[in-house]
């Protein structure tokens, strides 16, 4: 029963029941990357294009979708990496999940979510202060 309550109702942890339905009505399985996300294409968009998705393992974040992924699922190439035997640049980093909202997020000297006290104000800037 949680099982069938977690594909209802939560888009953020895996796919829903009806991206499971249209998977299997309409998509074709395109392949699959190194953190187990499954790329599927199938059906055409309002613009023409190839309709394409990918449904995540586990946690949905689109910033896990490596750069050759990225780059066939935003159509600037036709062929799915595991075609055409894509290599990442030298410049193209690892996947880093996005950290935002927990307690390994950056957090720049001076924020307000940092412990201890601010520097003090130098003399490169003056506060406004109302009727001064």
């Amino acid at each position: 029963m949680a099982g069938f309550l977690t594909k209802m109702f939560t888009w953020w942890n895996g796919s829903t029941i009806g991206t499971d339905l249209f998977t299997r009505r309409f998509g074709k399985k395109v392949g699959e990357d190194q953190f187990g996300n499954i790329y599927y294409e199938g059906g055409v968009s309002t613009y023409g294009l190839p309709r394409r998705w990918v449904i995540y393992k586990g946690y949905a974040d689109a910033s896990s979708i490596p750069p050759g992924w990225h780059g066939w699922m935003h159509h600037r190439t036709d062929t799915p990496p595991p075609r055409q035997a894509y290599k990442a640049h030298e410049w193209e980093k690892p996947h880093n999940p996005n950290l935002t909202g927990t307690a390994l997020a950056y957090r720049p000297r001076g924020s307000l979510a940092v412990e201890g006290k601010r520097n003090e104000v130098t003399g490169d800037y003056d506060a406004w202060t109302p009727g001064g």
